[in-house]
């Protein structure tokens, strides 16, 4: 859904009455409330045909024709503006502050937040926008974007589960490449799945197969091949074979993720370049297959430029700036105390000055030569 113009709301009249919907799985609370913010009536219906049926029939009977809710689509929003009521919608992170209008204790209560959407939207209809149908081309859109992000959360799950396998059944293969879930790597498990079969590369066999499935090469088979042989030994004979068939089991299910996210990227690139509102929705999008740049990262680049750069000249040098380390630290001059003398401060006796050391061959103190 997509939101209307700016204070298109009409103005409320005495009779005015609105409605609130909190929203739920198996069924909805609702809260209807007069001009002066009282409950008229207070209502729970299923998640069925049956029951948002009766919810549009009850709202007709009451004089209701504003609804808030918390999402923008759905079956129950969809019969809403199908019956010509209007909605708005209000987020649940909105929600969860407005419950401190009406009390301290800020608990999640379904009837509780039907009556504060209700009267949110009777208190602050200048600020609220209703939704206005989407046109078909822009739900098929987000209802691809929506099952590709789906999607890529069950390929992390099951990347992480794989990867979690392999440390136990074939260590080698977990840290050989870049990604678990990258192309290359998806290949190399197919081939070799257990640590028998990695046990017959060798560096100029692991070469030759890097050759014959186009690999790009941004790491030397060499280093590869050192780091198989250094990884700890994966289980070997039966257990082996048994951990090779979860291995395929696990390769099997990630690749066709891998696949299905590809086709649904090429297929929402397709439906984005028909869309009439393309540059829209393309005005700050990245291709899927790159990553969003971590914020401030243009401050970062702007900060590596030279300081100065002459006109029509060749670039200054830049200055570099050292930072003056810190001066060497010396032997500590306080004086050390030793381990006799600890003890001595650890034991419960007064502390008086003893006698001045003796030096061998003086006579004793208080003794005339």
């Amino acid at each position: 859904m997509q939101h209307a113009p700016k204070d298109t709301l009409p103005t409320a009249g005495p009779g005015h009455r609105t409605a609130g919907v909190d929203w739920a799985r198996d069924d909805h609370a609702v809260a209807i409330v007069d001009a002066y913010g009282r409950v008229v009536e207070r209502l729970t219906v299923a998640h069925t045909a049956a029951g948002i049926r009766d919810l549009v029939r009850r709202l007709a009977k009451r004089g209701t024709n504003e609804v808030a809710i918390e999402r923008p689509d759905g079956p129950v929003v969809e019969a809403l503006l199908e019956d010509g009521l209007t909605v708005v919608v209000i987020s649940p992170n909105q929600l969860k502050h407005l419950r401190s209008r009406y009390g301290s204790a800020g608990n999640k209560d379904d009837r509780f937040d039907a009556f504060v959407l209700a009267d949110t939207l009777r208190t602050d209809r200048a600020r609220l926008r209703p939704l206005v149908p989407d046109s078909p081309p822009t739900m098929a859109l987000r209802a691809a974007c929506r099952a590709r992000k789906d999607l890529v959360g069950h390929r992390i799950a099951l990347a992480n589960q794989l990867r979690a396998h392999l440390q136990r059944a074939f260590p080698g293969a977990v840290g050989l490449f870049a990604d678990i879930d990258s192309p290359i790597n998806l290949r190399f498990l197919a081939r070799f799945d257990c640590q028998e079969r990695a046990d017959w590369l060798s560096p100029k066999r692991l070469a030759a197969w890097l050759a014959s499935v186009g690999y790009c090469g941004r790491v030397a088979p060499a280093t590869l091949h050192a780091r198989l042989a250094a990884a700890p030994r994966g289980a070997i004979g039966e257990e082996g074979a048994a951990q090779a068939h979860v291995t395929r089991a696990l390769l099997a299910a990630l690749t066709t993720l891998v696949e299905q996210i590809k086709a649904l990227a090429e297929q929402i690139d397709e439906q984005l370049a028909l869309h009439a509102d393309a540059h829209v929705f393309t005005s700050r999008r990245l291709p899927l297959g790159r990553r969003q740049a971590a914020p401030g990262r243009h401050l970062r680049l702007r900060r590596r430029l030279a300081p100065r750069q002459p006109l029509g000249g060749r670039p200054l040098p830049p200055r570099h700036r050292s930072r003056p380390r810190p001066p060497a630290r010396g032997p500590d001059p306080r004086p050390r105390l030793a381990v006799r003398d600890l003890a001595l401060l650890a034991g419960r006796h007064a502390l008086r000055p003893g006698p001045a050391p003796r030096t061998p061959g003086a006579p004793p103190a208080g003794r005339l030569t």
